[in-house]
């Protein structure tokens, strides 16, 4: 994809680096402490993540201005809403990947930016246009299809999908830029994480192991890299080329899983599939078709993502 008009390279550069961590290497990571519970992983994340995000404030220059923002009710009772649902999609991340549902993930992020289309709908008054509502029908078929075939709703996919939607929503409402408001949320989640890590301490991974212990600890940074690459990449391209590079991830994902974690991939999963992709080539003609024509899409990418 080449560059548009004001848009920078490095941005190109900032936003696969972040889709490349969070579709390629972080599933790999995950894969590794598949045998460590999801919540103690998920606790890990945030405990380590803290000390980065006050590094990277710190050398922003942004450090005490977030913790202005500590001081404002609605400012941190929307950060807890936004911790609470990100804490759930990157457990039931853990878990998927963990348990051999990495293909479920990936339908969960392909599902994601037309659930968003939904939720715009709905809350923002965003009425979707006609190629949309297709794009919309598509994906509803597809998630039937797995439904019926699988015996039962593909929950990880839509957890998933409605936590990530919901979290973008709310995430436009916080006054606050990237980087501050995930110092926001992992402040929020630093107390039961400590608490988790501590119930758990007659069964932990931590110290007992030191390659665990590594991955334990880098869980954070992990954690944290992609976020402050993607918000640094949003900030350098339009709308339009985040919404359609965010499909990276779950496309990264799904190849990993099946060619990598080697999970089954049946027919009727193919042909259930095959209409979310048609979904996808739909929605994203519809955002071609808008800046052709000069046009704001009708929805956005969310400006910060902290995906998986």
């Amino acid at each position: 994809m080449q560059s548009q008009p004001g848009e920078s390279r490095q941005g190109f550069v900032y936003a696969l680096g972040a889709y490349g961590i969070w579709g390629f290497i972080l599933p790999i990571f995950m894969k590794l402490l598949a045998h460590v519970s999801p919540v103690e992983v998920v606790a890990h994340r945030v405990i380590w993540a803290l000390p980065f995000a006050i590094l990277i404030l710190a050398w922003q220059g942004a450090f005490r201005p977030a913790l202005r923002h500590l001081r404002e009710p609605r400012t941190m009772a929307l950060a807890t809403l936004t911790a609470s649902l990100i804490s759930l999609n990157w457990g039931t991340y853990v878990f998927a990947i963990g348990t051999g549902h990495t293909v479920d993930a990936a339908l969960g992020y392909y599902i994601n930016p037309l659930l968003n289309v939904v939720l715009a709908a709905i809350f923002l008054g965003e009425r979707p246009t006609r190629l949309q509502g297709i794009a919309i029908a598509l994906a509803t078929i597809g998630v039937a299809i797995l439904t019926v075939k699988a015996g039962g709703l593909p929950w990880i996919s839509l957890v998933l999908a409605m936590t990530f939607g919901s979290y973008g929503l709310l995430r436009k409402m916080v006054p606050v830029g990237a980087t501050e408001g995930f110092f926001l949320e992992v402040v929020i989640l630093i107390v039961p994480s400590i608490l988790i890590v501590a119930i758990f301490v007659p069964q932990t991974h931590f110290l007992k192991d030191g390659f665990e212990t590594g991955l334990l600890l880098a869980a954070g940074p992990l954690t944290a890299v992609p976020l402050i690459l993607y918000a640094a990449g949003a900030r350098l391209l339009h709308y339009t080329t985040i919404g359609i590079l965010q499909y990276i991830v779950p496309t990264l994902l799904f190849f990993t899983a099946v060619f990598l974690f080697d999970e089954p991939f049946s027919g009727w999963q193919l042909f259930a599939f095959a209409f979310i992709w048609s979904a996808l080539a739909i929605y994203t003609w519809s955002l071609f078709h808008a800046r052709r024509h000069h046009q704001p899409p009708q929805t956005r990418a969310p400006v910060v993502r902290a995906d998986a």
